[in-house]
């Protein structure tokens, strides 16, 4: 066998090296954010606005619990669910923020909040199935349901009167007899949409009616502009018995995106099924990671009580600039970090992103990354300096008037 290029010669047949791959992994999108990172990582006067991360260094107090966990010599295999200690600080932090006892006993401990998405879609989903993905939404979960050969159902959101909307009735007929789960993301990456509880109420009871397993992806719940310290939660209307995957990771609590560490809370009964999951994937997580992400979890309230404080401003300071900007309209986000900003007469927000990007050096995601419902949008994440997003705002503001 000789290779040259990409065709690769088999006696006298020529073959393609992708053509041998499975279809699910070939035709895998490309992701419209890294684009654009891509694109703009050397760029001279560059402010960074485009990827789902603040622009603080994980503090302390977590790197040296990480570090003394090393100089422990902990760097063997360890529990393919996670550490006791993990699960039990993530256990008394669910019942904290919850108000409800969460045995440690439902929780198990993933390599990122993407492998948790990735464990949930495989144990819901198989080959021909459907997943309902209410849209604009994150693709990273549509890629996770087909790469396995199952499809990601878009169920797109309304957009009116400056403010994102769920229409039950249409989630409800978006069910068909394929379909095998609810993806629901919320506060929502990237319109800051948050559900209330009577939404919450009314996809649980289409779940309950259907036969559908929910996977409630509520990474942002403490990042939350409304009422209350949290946003609500599939926690606060569901029974132990419901058929609910939630996923979650230290990540943007914490500061900790680089760590690559989550966790999922599920029924014990899947107990088996998620460790041989997590065993099959990853082997499990490093021991000196989850060392890290305990003391997060016991010492890092105060620390992600200013990351919240510090967004919200950031919150304020770009909805009141760009809203200064006549073509400029947005929906004031209830939860998350981020401003999913319509530009009147823009369609195309890949290319409106581009030249941004090119002639301004601030960076935002164009819209169309996250699925049709997206487009005409772009995202912008608020979780940086203060003096960065005012920047941002004003080399906008200058953009738009000399287009």
């Amino acid at each position: 066998m000789y290779g040259f290029g990409q065709n690769h010669f088999w006696g006298n047949t020529v073959l393609n090296l992708l053509d041998l791959l499975t279809p699910e992994t070939r035709n895998a999108p490309e992701s419209g954010i890294v684009e654009l990172v891509n694109c703009g990582r050397e760029q001279e006067n560059l402010i960074p606005l485009w990827v789902g991360e603040g622009d603080l260094p994980t503090p302390d107090f977590i790197s040296n619990a990480a570090s003394a966990s090393l100089a422990a010599g902990e760097t063997f295999y360890t529990y393919q669910r996670g550490i006791p200690a993990l699960r039990e600080a993530l256990a008394a932090y669910h019942s904290r923020v919850y108000g409800m006892d969460v045995p440690a006993e439902e929780i198990f401990v993933t390599g990122s909040g993407m492998q948790a998405i990735q464990i949930a879609a495989a144990c819901v989903a198989s080959a021909g199935d459907e997943v309902l993905v209410p849209t604009p939404a994150w693709p990273n979960m549509a890629a996770a349901v087909e790469i396995r050969g199952a499809k990601a159902v878009p169920v797109p959101m309304d957009y009116a009167d400056g403010a994102w909307s769920l229409d039950l009735a249409r989630l409800g007929d978006a069910v068909t007899p394929r379909t095998r789960a609810i993806f629901l993301n919320t506060p929502c990456n990237p319109t800051g949409w948050v559900a209330s509880l009577e939404t919450l109420n009314g996809i649980l009871a289409l779940a309950r009616e259907r036969g559908l397993w929910i996977i409630a992806d509520e990474i942002y719940g403490r990042f939350h502009f409304g009422a209350g310290d949290r946003a609500p939660s599939f926690h606060d209307v569901s029974g132990p018995q419901d058929p609910i995957l939630y996923v979650n990771s230290m990540s943007k609590n914490w500061a900790m995106t680089g760590w690559r560490i989550g966790w999922i809370r599920a029924p014990r009964v899947l107990g088996q099924v998620l460790e041989n999951m997590i065993q099959y994937s990853t082997s499990g997580v490093p021991v000196f990671v989850q060392r890290g992400a305990v003391a997060a979890l016991t010492e890092g309230e105060d620390f992600l009580s200013a990351q919240i404080s510090r967004a919200e401003q950031g919150r304020r300071i770009v909805m009141d600039g760009l809203s200064a900007v006549n073509r400029i309209h947005f929906a004031p986000p209830v939860g998350a970090f981020y401003l999913f900003l319509g530009i009147e007469g823009v369609t195309d927000t890949r290319r409106f992103a581009l030249d941004l990007l090119r002639e301004t050096g601030v960076g935002l995601a164009p819209g169309s990354a996250f699925g049709d419902a997206g487009k005409g949008f772009l995202r912008l994440c608020f979780a940086r300096r203060h003096d960065h997003l005012e920047d941002a705002v004003g080399r906008i503001q200058a953009f738009m008037q000399r287009d």
